[in-house]
């Protein structure tokens, strides 16, 4: 109780119809917009400021459903590695966007997880182990395979904030899971291509 006072004070929920001096009624508004806060707070683990600003994407009516997806999935995913990737950056720009040519997406600059990849991919070349063309390929389908499950899903939710809600929670618990998934996809290819006794 005292978490949704604080969410109130903060001005994250809207204040319910008063029914006597110290207590108000609430509605299923108020229940849908307290799951998208405490999955922004505690599921995407974002501070109070970055949530409202959120928050505020998804009650501008002007605003479309494509960019209040990306501020809602940018604030997730934070400003990017603060590592611009030093000697291998180059490569490893070349690298992302032969893939993103290849798989027919465009790459917006400002994304986060563009910086992110760059910053992983230069590591991976400094390091000796940069994914061949193949295997970049290959990753980026999956991913593509991925997105559009992530859409899929997206477009079956009803209101604004149910679509924030679905888009956030399946970014940061579908990333893990998606992780936990490769390695079980790798085990199983692991156990096929080295029998045992191979």
């Amino acid at each position: 109780m005292a978490t949704i006072k604080y969410y109130l004070r903060e001005g994250l929920l809207h204040r319910g119809e008063p029914t006597s001096p110290n207590q108000a009624r609430y509605d299923d508004t108020h229940l849908s917009r307290l799951r998208l806060v405490r999955a922004l707070v505690e599921v995407g683990g974002l501070p109070i400021a970055v949530v409202k600003d959120v928050l505020v994407a998804v009650d501008d009516p002007d605003t479309g459903l494509h960019q209040m997806l990306g501020r809602t999935v940018y604030a997730v995913t934070g400003t990017g590695p603060d590592d611009d990737g030093g000697p291998w950056a180059e490569h490893a720009d070349s690298d992302l966007r032969a893939v993103a040519a290849h798989a027919g997406w465009t790459l917006s600059e400002q994304a986060p997880a563009l910086a992110g990849a760059r910053s992983v991919l230069a590591r991976m070349h400094e390091l000796g182990h940069a994914p061949g063309t193949r295997t970049l390929q290959l990753w980026a389908e999956a991913a593509d395979l991925a997105a559009a499950g992530d859409l899929e899903a997206v477009a079956h939710s009803g209101s604004r904030e149910e679509v924030a809600e679905t888009a956030l929670v399946g970014t940061v618990l579908g990333d893990a899971l998606l992780a936990a998934l490769r390695r079980i996809a790798q085990e199983n290819h692991s156990r096929r291509q080295y029998p045992s006794g191979a």
